[in-house]
């Protein structure tokens, strides 16, 4: 019977626990998207709590697939110092961590960027072109940036990559019919629509090598009208098995999505049957996959996690804002206090990171008061490299 707190390995990465740090966008990176001491400070403050393994909140690997303020950048070798000395700090505290790979598509931000958006098909807003449709040599290009950013993330010694293909990104929204309207050979059918993804996947494994864990991020279901369902993703994740990926995280809704299907869903969570909001999409998955499952969404209680483990629903346990609000939370579980998490799903941590304060949980700052450690954190990071 599997547990929580035994030692695992995905593609000979081993893991102390079950835990995953789900990405999650952090707002911390330099205005380039270089790496910041404060957004070491947060990845090290995870690894202390003793999270199984960190996966970074989404790096752009194209500068027109920026999608928010501070993001960190993986496109060029010039980010490389940063990211090396991220990896450095959280391996130093005896952390695992993997870098997220994404492009914003359509949901990229201009302004931000200087740079218009590209995705499966033209967008327009108030009659005006928001986004317009990428050609051939547009896509060459994606799966171009995706295969250098994985090598990058090598580089700098992250312990495996994740393809964010989720939320209404880029890769999502060829998988979904709801944005995908093309009528070639990367529109239409399912098989179609998973065209992209698959070429970068295999791209991405030829770069690395078939040693080095790839882990991917994809809907279990867009929860849109006309969107991708629950049978087409585990459809999608055994293509994806048989492309060589080596683990499946599981999430859900996008930005378009109703509030209550959002990836982050408003609402305190009151009791263990609220919890796990893609439980139904995992027992399909698990019927028709063999690779790990990662599970993310709702989960707010250890005997919540424990019975997903055990009983085979899901490989891994991920979690976002739980540990937004309590980095240590799976310290403080593994050391015998199972309360459940003090997080409220209200969502007011990501408003400091949009105004460039960088992601917290205010109800937890408001409570503890707010300190900084920038400082020895530096000294971490210089011991460490």
């Amino acid at each position: 019977m599997a547990e929580l707190f035994e030692c695992t390995s995905i593609k000979g990465m081993s893991l102390a626990n079950r835990f995953v740090r789900s990405a999650t966008w952090e707002g911390l990176a330099d205005q380039d998207g270089t790496v910041t001491i404060r957004l070491i400070e947060m990845m090290v403050e995870l690894a202390k709590g003793e999270v199984g393994l960190i996966i970074s909140g989404h790096a752009f690997v194209r500068p027109e697939g920026q999608v928010s303020p501070r993001q960190v950048a993986v496109y060029e070798e010039r980010f490389l110092p940063g990211l090396r000395d991220m990896v450095r700090a959280v391996h130093s505290v005896g952390g695992k961590i993997a870098l997220q790979l994404a492009h914003g598509g359509s949901r990229a931000n201009s302004e931000l960027s200087g740079l218009e958006p590209i995705g499966p098909s033209a967008v327009e807003k108030d009659g005006q072109p928001i986004c317009r449709m990428a050609g051939r040599e547009d896509m060459a290009r994606i799966v171009s940036a995706f295969t250098r950013a994985a090598e990058l993330a090598k580089q700098a010694g992250f312990d495996a990559v994740q393809i964010h293909a989720a939320h209404g990104f880029l890769l999502s929204q060829f998988l979904s019919p709801a944005f995908n309207k093309r009528a070639d050979e990367y529109g239409g059918e399912l098989a179609n629509r998973a065209r992209l993804l698959l070429q970068v996947v295999r791209s991405v494994r030829k770069a690395v090598g078939p040693e080095y864990p790839i882990l991917i991020k994809i809907n279990s279901e867009d929860f849109l009208a006309g969107g991708m369902s629950c049978a087409e993703a585990v459809e999608v994740s055994g293509w994806l098995e048989q492309a060589s990926l080596d683990a499946i995280e599981f999430s859900g809704g996008t930005a378009n999505s109703p509030e209550k299907f959002l990836p982050v869903r408003p609402g305190i969570l009151k009791t263990p049957e609220q919890e796990v909001y893609y439980r139904k999409a995992a027992v399909l998955y698990k019927q028709k996959v063999a690779i790990p499952l990662i599970l993310v969404g709702g989960i707010r209680s250890y005997e919540v996690s424990e019975e997903l483990v055990r009983n085979g629903t899901a490989d891994y346990i991920s979690l976002s804002r739980p540990l937004i609000c309590e980095p240590r939370l799976v310290k403080r579980w593994r050391e015998g206090d199972r309360r459940k998490s003090e997080c409220g799903s209200d969502n007011a941590c990501f408003a400091p990171a949009m105004d460039g304060r960088g992601l917290y949980c205010v109800t937890m700052a408001k409570k503890r008061g707010k300190t900084g450690s920038s400082a020895a954190l530096s000294a971490v990071v210089k011991a460490a490299g």
